[in-house]
């Protein structure tokens, strides 16, 4: 089959080229309608009963993370100028398009009854901009009476104020977010500069903003880096232009390939699709250098170009196969998650990495066989006396201390073991952020003045139609409101029990002693007047059209998935559970933060399992290539050691699991076991070319593929580590733990795999019966120059 292939490509080499060309047109074509993805990620899959019930949440109430908040704390903000100023910016931000309204200290308002209207009015606090200090200073001490804003938006201790933004739903998920976003930060820096007041932003839409700018800017930049890093070490390891030119426009033709995949699936680039680019230019660069790497050992040995070529797909055409099909199952096996944003990065990066093969194999000895045959300069990195010594060394350690690799092997393992039973899963909703970057340094203002910006909500099914207008429903409500407020990490509430009380200070003409929760006597009075007015629409964003379901709204701090855990499952339902524990009322927790963080646990053990069903699937592939269940075990080995040794770093070093760590699994175990492809088909026609001698089997394919390997592991070693340069943990910790788990895949790969050959081969064998390989008959009768059983040539007597 392959050596029809391989006649096939060098005789319609031309043909093809163009049909590639027309293709990558077509691909480059479609591309330009591909868009990026500004919803919020949906991680937790959509039957799920906590993700029903949150859809459930925001069509009754509407959205609840889509409030972005500027927060100051000066005492200048309290002073008549500086007060202008802010006023003018609240003035400002009101009349942005796209902002559905603003709630800052300038533009505060107070319940005021209307005995003649039988309703409550709101009216401003600060009508107009106060003309003297002590008018602000009277209106000031009037709006810190309103016990209602106290721990929203003003802190009392401390003077801290907030001005809160509600974005509209249209916006909050379509480009002009960001648009949205950036001129509302340049409306704070501007009255920044103005007062000399520091500014403070945070918000689920600011912190999602600033993110997906930040990661569009840096997917460019390890693109660019990706392809001159790569370029680079090409350059060093072969000498010569045309052997950097073309392996990167293989890959700059599987980049526009990646662009089109996702324009015809109709999928949007998301923060994980979007690093498709760089990967595939990484990922895709060994198999130019195998290919390459063979063709001039090929024609150093015969000096025919093409026979070299052909040569080059007969005999690692199939391998480059199967270890492109290896790595893509590595990202195919994410399509099971049933998680949209891993389903679709997985399926266009496993398409486009079998599309790599499906370039390469035709464009290396296609465009290789239009120029001259290389010359000396060109084979010389073949003689290259360091590696060549390097390898000559491994060679010399698999044969003489074969003890002491296992020994070494085992320690490792051991030591690794323990530093993977430390392993923390833990995860945040503003993820992977450097704790000097403004983002975090901003997110500590809000949870040091304010318990918190993210949003945290509690529904309460009060069992009956208009339930919210019982006293004694209220009551119960008031002392789960006061338990979670009394928490370090959460934000005083917002209810209907918030209105009630801020009504009933109202009613008594806004004396702070009557703060509190309507009597008896008074209930039917107050809660008549808040069902009429202005005050009605603003009392549905917190009860349903029945009157049936309250929703509680907090704020709180990023504390992390395991804390946040502990809390909900420990602390808060625990509570709520001796509360109502008399009443017929059914008390939930929701909201994005718990969505979020259920959605990355949710994440992480599909993960898990993915990178399992990825073992067993590279595992039968491994089976179907060499038809022995031992050889599976013995090249399975050596690249489960590389994974568990960057688990124990992981332990040892205190980095968590999260999405982007867990990640690094089920891909890197599908790009390291091809080393061990490579160089098990490698030693498969040693064999035969070596009548089953083990030994000198071992040592050939050492001084052959190991160049390869080496140069390979290298190139993914520096295009994996340039991801260091992120401004992301996540990023940061993909490129480091990968880069690691790579070199150490190389190491087990030319030591530990021939090690493992040699004790496992040793021995008698059956010569007509290799345990490595399938049958092999008429061995003796001897071997042809591809490594297959020849016959034996009838012999011809002469007579005398």
């Amino acid at each position: 089959m392959w050596s029809k292939l391989a006649h096939n490509i060098l005789r319609f080499r031309v043909p093809l080229m163009v049909l590639l060309g027309l293709v990558t047109v077509f691909m480059g074509y479609k591309s330009q309608n591909i868009k990026w993805s500004y919803d919020l990620a949906n991680i937790v899959p959509e039957k799920d009963s906590d993700m029903v019930y949150f859809r459930q949440f925001r069509e009754t109430f509407g959205e609840d993370g889509n409030i972005m908040a500027i927060g100051v704390k000066d005492s200048a903000i309290y002073k008549l100028e500086t007060f202008k100023k802010f006023s003018d910016l609240t003035y400002k931000l009101e009349a942005q398009e796209g902002i559905r309204n603003v709630l800052g200290l300038p533009n505060l308002q107070k319940l005021e009854k209307n005995n003649q209207k039988r309703a409550f009015e709101l009216k401003p606090i600060f009508d107009g901009v106060p003309e003297t200090q002590d008018e602000l200073d009277s209106l000031l001490k009037g709006a810190a009476s309103l016990k209602f804003y106290s721990g929203q938006l003003i802190n009392s201790d401390n003077g801290a104020t907030l001005i809160l933004i509600t974005i509209r739903k249209e916006v909050l998920n379509s480009k002009n977010r960001d648009q949205l976003v950036n001129d509302i930060i340049d409306a704070g820096k501007a009255f920044e500069e103005e007062s000399g007041v520091d500014v403070h932003f945070a918000g689920l839409p600011y912190s999602r903003s600033i993110t997906t700018s930040k990661v569009k800017a840096e997917l460019n930049m390890f693109l660019a880096l990706s392809l001159v890093v790569t370029g680079i070490i090409l350059f060093l390891f072969f000498r010569s232009f045309k052997a950097v030119f073309f392996p990167l426009i293989i890959i700059g033709v599987v980049v526009i390939w990646v662009m089109g995949t996702l324009a015809l699936l109709e999928y949007k680039i998301t923060l994980l699709t979007g690093l498709i680019p760089p990967i595939i230019v990484v990922i895709g660069i060994p198999n130019s250098v195998y290919m390459l790497n063979r063709y001039h050992h090929e024609f150093s040995e015969h000096g025919d170009q093409m026979k070299a070529l052909s040569r080059i797909i007969r005999k690692i055409g199939v391998v480059t196969f199967i270890t492109n099909l290896t790595t893509a199952v590595g990202f195919f096996v994410l399509a099971t998650t049933q998680i949209n944003v891993l389903v679709e990065f997985g399926i266009v990066a496993g398409i486009n990495i079998m599309a790599t093969f499906v370039v390469s194999i035709i464009l290396i000895p296609g465009v290789f066989s239009l120029y001259k045959p290389p010359t000396q300069k060109h084979l010389k990195h073949l003689k290259f006396k360091m590696l060549d010594s390097v390898i000559k060394w491994l060679d010399v350690i698999v044969h003489k201390y074969k003890p002491a690799i296992f020994i070494v092997t085992i320690v490792v393992a051991g030591v690794s073991a323990y530093g993977l039973s430390q392993i923390k899963a833990v995860s945040y909703m503003v993820d992977d952020i450097p704790e000097n970057s403004p983002l975090k340094k901003d997110l500590r203002f809000f949870e040091n003045n304010f318990s918190g910006i993210m949003p945290l909500e509690i529904i309460v099914d009060t069992g009956a139609k208009k339930g919210v207008q019982n006293l004694r429903n209220l009551r119960k409500i008031d002392e789960l409101e006061s338990f979670v407020s009394s928490i370090d990490y959460i934000s005083q509430p917002v209810s209907v029990v918030s209105f009630a009380k801020a009504a009933r200070q109202a009613f008594y003409n806004q004396s702070p002693s009557f703060y509190s929760l309507p009597t008896n006597r008074d209930m039917a009075f107050i809660m008549r007047y808040l069902s009429e007015g202005e005050t009605e629409e603003l009392s549905q964003s917190f009860i349903d059209s029945t009157g049936r379901y309250v929703r509680v709204s907090l704020k709180i701090a990023d504390i992390g998935s395991n804390r946040l855990d502990s809390l909900v499952n420990g602390v808060i339902a625990p509570k709520i559970d001796s509360i109502f524990v008399d009443s017929k009322m059914d008390v939930n927790l929701t909201g994005t933060t718990l969505m979020f963080i259920k959605g990355n646990k949710f994440l992480i053990e599909n993960l898990l399992t993915s990178m399992i069903m990825a073992f067993f699937i590279i595992a039968i592939i491994m089976g179907l290539l060499f038809r022995n269940l031992k050889m599976i075990i013995i090249s399975i080995i050596p690249n489960i050691i590389p994974l568990l040794v960057t688990a124990g770093i992981m332990g040892y070093f205190g980095i968590p699991l999260k999405p982007s760590t867990a990640l690094i699994f089920s891909i890197v175990f599908g790009i390291s076991v091809d080393d061990s492809i490579h160089f098990l088909a490698k030693y498969r026609q040693e064999l035969f070319a070596n009548k089953f001698n083990v030994s000198k089997a071992i040592s050939k394919s050492i001084r052959e593929t190991g160049s390869s390997m080496i140069y390979t592991s290298i190139i993914l070693f520096f295009g994996f580590i340039i991801f260091v340069l992120s401004e992301f943990g996540g990023t940061i910790a993909l490129g480091k733990l990968t880069s690691i788990t790579l070199f150490f895949a190389m190491i087990t790969n030319v030591v530990v795999l021939p090690a493992l050959i040699l004790q496992f081969d040793s021995g008698k064998r059956d010569k007509t019966k290799h345990p490595l390989i399938e049958s092999v008959p008429e061995l003796a009768e001897g071997i042809d120059e591809d490594g297959k059983p020849k016959k034996k040539k009838k012999s011809s007597k002469v007579s005398n």
